[in-house]
């Protein structure tokens, strides 16, 4: 008989034994901290069950046997007679779980929980009722095997949840069955949290610094401090801090949605953080989550948190004189182009749970986590309960997704204490109803803008004077837009695909700047340095770029070129001129028709709509108004906002609690794997990260530092590379083989421009 029953065992440093991780112990520490978790929200008595039965199949003797033999740990009950196979040991407890309920649909909820905490939520139809059911029976083979054991029974007893769902306090509420796998998934994150700390508070060899962040009144002490040393001696920064004001006055009101919309170069990033702080520290909120579109933008973005500057000159002055924001220790960046080599072990540990007050993200970090199903991406989601989430850029949001987007925004604000700010110089059309029939979809509402009078608000900051031309249906060619560019001494050109970007950049005078997604990460940063760097010394410097310039990338142009394209994107590109208002006169933003159309899809459909509303405006200010109007034009000739599969797969059965979860995650792609695939590129430091992959292998660690040397492209496009031999398989990782592919200052060369003709990709 088993007499001392392991969760976990692992060696000492010195090679002897450690004490076995007890299973009773794993199992009561780990509801212990989901029952933490979940108390956030109220449904504590919910999660703690999910803890303690989560690793009840390990009390089947074969288990016991199966972790003796696989680790080598030998104690009395080693030599217990066979092996067995062995057991899955999330499923006793998730079958157990529909005996507790008497085969109540409710029992799905903890089965998900309970059965996917390993693998991942899965689909109730496809996976879970064949695996726990059959022709209508439960299957209890390996639970009767554990209901005899003594130690287990204290687990066996513990009585079912009481507390009502939370997405069911209010009953009047006719879409709370649309939030139903919502609080599964919160409830889910709390299991997958609590388990993987507990194992790794036991498991580890050594202390991780976990934690020990500042309180968000403390670091509002140190927001207070470093804005009140702020000169202000200008009109531009005094109108900042008109905006700045109005932000602390608004964060006083009710928990909810929040519009921020503030013109370019108006000093949102640190008006939007003021406005954070201030509504955490009076509504008791526990973090601020920062996301936005583009992994471009996010390093600036939490370089201005950490240290009120952007700059690395700047950063180092301020670091010497001890005048910084926040701090490094305080901001979590988690995105997929950070430096590991600049990583801290603190802040790699909190990224797998977000546990920081306050976290720069990306949009697709933020949405694939919350309807993503793994438990690595989920693991992180009972710590967005009772947050700030600002959407930085929020016209950026992909209209595909509109409705499960909206859907889950407006389920964390009601029932899981979030605000969200939606921040934009050009905000999105989101209230109300969204499109046209068939195609109409429910919006947003009771959005409180911050910003008293946004349209008077933008004609204040008005730095630019845009040139439109007037017949929008007139193009110019590449060599007569090169002319023109040729004139200035500083001009940036914005433009619609990398293919114009090349074919115009090859036009362009010796040491113009090319810059596009087809640059690894790493060549991309230090472009967007130069250039800033350039413009500071005054030097001369043209640009040409696709789109990934243009929301947030802090850079002042004197002149800049946009190609025609969506409203919303031309003035996204008139924040690079002018930014500062340092020039005597406005700057100048010229749009002009490229010689062919965009590609057909939503680029076409923005361009379109641009054209739309620009004809009989050109002399019209471009205004919060305009950008509305642009937005609910565009809105109405969009095909779907993502209503179909959402609703399909977690929406129209969730009264039987069956849900697709597994199905829906897929699907849920914003940046979609599915047509991209990663080439890693030889750029200066990665043919060594290249040898290692190929000697040693992948790690998580090597993973990491590649990251910043891939470059996505289309599956059509990678299919002829890997044809042409430009590339090679390296321990199952595409890796360029051939000098021709990538060239610093074009990027990916793909037989020069021809296989990339037509490309609509950013």
């Amino acid at each position: 008989m088993i007499k001392e029953f392991i969760a976990h065992i692992k060696k000492n440093p010195d090679g002897s034994w450690a004490e076995p991780h007890l299973l009773k112990n794993h199992l009561v520490d780990t509801a212990k901290k989901a029952c933490e978790f979940a108390n956030e929200f109220g449904n504590n008595d919910w999660a703690e069950l999910a803890g303690l039965l989560h690793d009840l199949g390990k009390y089947h003797p074969d288990w016991q046997k199966y972790i003796r033999k696989e680790t080598g740990y030998f104690d009395e009950e080693a030599h217990i007679e066979g092996y067995g196979n062995r057991p899955n040991h999330s499923q006793a407890g998730a079958a157990f779980i529909f005996e507790k309920f008497k085969n109540s649909p409710m029992a799905k909820v903890l089965a998900y929980i309970i059965g996917g905490h390993h693998s991942g939520l899965r689909d109730w139809i496809a996976d879970l009722d064949n695996r726990f059911f059959e022709n209508g029976k439960l299957i209890i083979d390996d639970l009767e095997k554990i209901k005899p054991i003594e130690e287990a029974k204290q687990f066996l007893d513990k009585p079912i949840p009481t507390s009502t769902p939370i997405i069911y306090k209010n009953q009047i509420d006719k879409n709370s069955n649309e939030q139903i796998h919502l609080w599964i998934r919160m409830l889910f994150s709390c299991l997958v949290d609590a388990d993987f700390l507990d194992t790794e508070s036991y498991m580890q060899n050594e202390e991780k610094v976990r934690g020990d962040y500042l309180s968000i009144e403390k670091l509002k002490e140190r927001f207070d401090k470093y804005m009140s040393e702020k000169k202000s001696d200008s009109e531009l920064n005094r109108k900042r801090n008109e905006i700045l004001n109005q932000c602390r006055q608004k964060a006083k009101l009710e928990p909810g949605f929040f519009s921020l919309t503030v013109p370019t170069g108006g000093g949102k990033t640190l008006s939007s953080m003021a406005f954070a702080l201030e509504h955490a520290k009076i509504h008791n909120k526990k973090r601020i989550i920062v996301a936005i579109p583009y992994t471009s933008i996010i390093e600036q973005t939490a370089k201005v948190y950490k240290y009120g500057a952007d700059t690395d000159e700047e950063i180092e002055r301020l670091k010497t004189e001890g005048k910084f924001l926040f701090g490094e220790d305080q901001v979590l960046e988690h995105h997929s182009n950070l430096d590991p080599e600049k990583e801290s072990t603190k802040n790699r540990l909190a990224s797998e749970n977000w546990d920081a007050p306050i976290i720069v993200t990306t949009n697709v970090q933020l949405f694939e986590s919350l309807f993503g199903n793994k438990t690595s991406v989920c693991r992180k989601l009972h710590n967005i309960v009772n947050s700030i989430i600002i959407l930085d850029e929020a016209q950026m949001i992909p209209q595909e997704y509109f409705k499960p987007i909206i859907s889950v925004l407006k389920g964390l604000v009601k029932y899981f204490g979030v605000t969200v700010v939606l921040m934009s110089a050009t905000q999105p059309a989101l209230v109300g109803k969204i499109g046209r029939e068939p195609n109409i979809i429910d919006g947003l509402e009771n959005v409180t803008e911050i910003i008293d009078d946004p349209d008077s608000l933008a004609k204040d900051f008005k730095r630019v004077e845009f040139i439109i031309p007037k017949d929008l249906n007139s193009p110019k060619s590449w060599y007569e837009i090169a002319d023109e560019l040729k004139q200035y001494e500083q001009v940036l050109c914005i433009v619609n695909t990398r293919s114009d970007c090349r074919e115009l950049h090859k036009l362009l005078p010796d040491g113009t700047i090319h810059l596009s997604g087809f640059m690894c990460g790493e060549e991309r940063s230090e472009i967007i340095s130069d250039i800033k760097l350039k413009l500071k010394n005054n030097e001369p410097i043209k640009v040409i770029s696709t789109q990934l310039v243009e929301a947030g990338v802090d850079i002042d142009f004197p002149v800049v070129y946009r190609a025609i394209t969506g409203l919303d994107s031309i003035a996204q590109a008139a924040g690079r001129c002018n930014r500062e208002n340092k020039l005597k006169d406005c700057g100048k933003v010229f749009v002009f028709v490229p010689p062919e159309f965009s590609p057909q899809g939503f680029l076409r459909k923005s361009e379109d709509a641009g054209k739309a509303i620009l004809r009989n405006r050109s002399n019209e200010d471009f205004t919060p108004s305009l950008y509305s109007e642009y937005f609910r034009y565009l809105y109405s000739n969009l095909n779907s906002f993502g209503k179909e599969e959402f609703e399909r797969c977690l929406v129209n059965n969730a009264s039987d609690f069956e849900f697709q979860f597994r199905t829906y995650a897929e699907k849920f792609n914003m940046i979609d794997n599915r047509k991209q695939i990663n080439i890693i590129v030889r750029y200066k430091n990665s043919d060594i990260l290249i040898d290692q992959l190929r000697h040693i292998g992948a790690s998580k660690d090597l993973l990491r530092k590649l990251q910043r040397y891939i470059v996505n492209v289309p599956i059509y496009l990678f299919n002829k590379i890997r044809e042409a031999n430009y590339i090679e398989d390296v321990n199952g990782y595409w890796v360029q083989c051939d000098d021709n592919l990538y060239k610093p200052g074009l990027g990916l060369l793909a037989n020069e421009n021809e296989w990339i003709k037509g490309d609509g990709v950013v």
